[in-house]
């Protein structure tokens, strides 16, 4: 089944249909009767059919896609799908009982194909978000995969990740406050979908996502589609790599309509920030060089520091040099991965604490220790943050009256953002009701949990994340 788009448009004040229809890899169609011969294959000309030339049907057969995700065999045949029911389920559609059929997830043999094993509860593919110090590769300071899940999941919880990582800043002039984001929040979006569901996933080599100081470079294999000229790419026309993907993809309104990606994405850059070659294609948007940051603290004794509790936390314990396991075992925390994330990463960002050997952060000699931001005024303002009498004062408040379930969705939050689907699927939860009145009502009704959008609770935008008070109790429930 080929991809088609029907849209609304007005021009000049009348109302049009506009019918998008995706350009097919496997070229050239022909009436099964006829074969690939002249009778069977035809070429539009004005309003009339024209037989196809035989030199047109052996050029465009020579330029078919020989390997396609749909065609290509899953390397696991033990395949759920848990996961994008979930998502289905989420927008009020339901998968049926031929959904592997009608989603196109077989070969011919009636094998699952490779997009299948994309959309599947379990595969082998992960995508790449890096993040460096400075403007090349030589300090990379956070390294994360998303996948090894249905690439459903793994695509929205990357657009959560950006999401955190595009700060928002401000210029404050004599009449506003003019605020912006480090990069333009839809252009990035569709870039990020754009590199996933046009990735040559054929090679296994998936796509990936690079922060610097001064850009984000997002960069997809496989080169433009044959056929397709780079004209035709800014156009927005549309030669979809990986049909089945794209046809979740719209299904689960991750695309809007058919070749719409790109024009949004040159509303905002300009054809520059496309750097094509045989193999990759990749996309680069700088910072936005208009605002300065909202807020960048100076570390004065005038100056209430701007540190979370798990900085202000590690800060303390950091009397002198200390290795990360010394470091972890002081805190008290078994967790490598949420330490890094919550207590030693944003540290090391805030130049509150430095490196003893910075030109080699991974050596396993590696110590840290406090900079010299850090002055004793600045110390006896933060200790508020981590005394007990706090900590226990607001979380004994909370915990007496949150449920297991509430109790079990602030465990799998983490700082950034999520949607309700993304919440379920993290929970292991199918039914919709049950989450939303025996978890998420509950957690914000007790201020633990906020939208990201409040004025608008139905927007299919909407995101949660944890209050201060829900990160409070989220490290009381850990310690327990």
């Amino acid at each position: 089944m080929g991809l088609f788009d029907i849209i609304q448009e007005n021009r000049e004040g009348k109302n049009l249909i506009k019918i998008i229809v995706a350009s097919g890899s496997e070229k050239p169609y022909y009436v099964k009767k006829y074969g690939m011969s002249d009778k069977g294959c035809f070429i539009r000309v004005g309003s009339a059919s024209e037989p196809m030339p035989t030199a047109m049907i052996e050029s465009l057969f020579a330029k078919r896609t020989r390997n396609s995700i749909g065609k290509i065999k899953s390397p696991n045949q033990d395949l759920t799908f848990e996961q994008l029911k979930i998502y289905y389920e989420g927008i009020k559609k339901t998968l049926g009982q031929q959904f592997e059929k009608n989603l196109e997830l077989f070969t011919e043999e009636k094998k699952y194909n490779y997009a299948a094993y994309l959309l599947s509860d379990t595969n082998g593919i992960s995508i790449k978000v890096a993040k460096y110090k400075g403007i090349n590769r030589v300090e990379l300071t956070e390294n994360n995969e998303y996948g090894y899940c249905s690439l459903i999941k793994a695509t929205k919880q990357i657009l959560d990740k950006i999401e955190v990582e595009n700060t928002t800043f401000a210029k404050i002039t004599s009449k506003e406050r003019i605020e912006t984001r480090l990069w333009n929040p839809l252009a990035l979006r569709e870039a990020i979908i754009n590199s996933i569901v046009h990735n040559d996933f054929t090679t296994e080599v998936p796509p990936k996502v690079e922060i610097f100081d001064d850009r984000i470079e997002i960069t997809s294999y496989g080169g433009l589609p044959q056929g397709l000229s780079i004209d035709e790419f800014f156009e927005g026309v549309s030669v979809p790599r990986n049909k089945e993907i794209m046809r979740v993809f719209r299904d689960l309104d991750l695309v809007e309509h058919l070749g719409s990606g790109i024009p949004r994405i040159l509303d905002v850059y300009d054809k520059t920030s496309f750097r094509f070659s045989e193999n990759f294609l990749r996309m680069t948007f700088k910072v936005s060089e208009e605002f300065t940051p909202q807020v960048t603290p100076q570390v004065t004794p005038q100056v209430t520091p701007q540190v979370t509790p798990q900085v202000a936390k590690l800060i303390i314990a950091l009397e002198h040099e200390l290795g990360r396991d010394e470091l972890q075992l002081k805190l008290g925390l078994s967790d490598k991965r949420s330490f890094m994330k919550r207590y030693l990463i944003p540290a090391l960002e805030g130049g509150f604490v430095e490196m003893t050997i910075p030109q080699k952060p991974n050596s396993r000699l590696q110590k840290y220790r406090l900079s010299d931001k850090i002055s004793d005024e600045f110390i006896l303002q933060i200790i508020p943050q981590v005394t007990e009498q706090v900590t226990e004062q607001v979380t004994e408040q909370v915990t007496e009256q949150v449920t297991e379930q509430v109790q079990k969705l602030i465990l799998i939050m983490d700082n950034g953002t999520k949607s309700a689907g993304n919440l379920m699927v993290d929970l292991e939860l199918k039914h919709r009701p049950t989450f939303l009145y025996d978890y998420l009502k509950p957690a914000m009704e007790k201020g633990l949990v906020k939208m990201t959008i409040p004025d608008k609770p139905n927007s299919r935008l909407q995101q949660y994340r944890l209050s201060e008070s829900g990160k409070q109790l989220k490290e009381e429930l850990k310690n327990k």
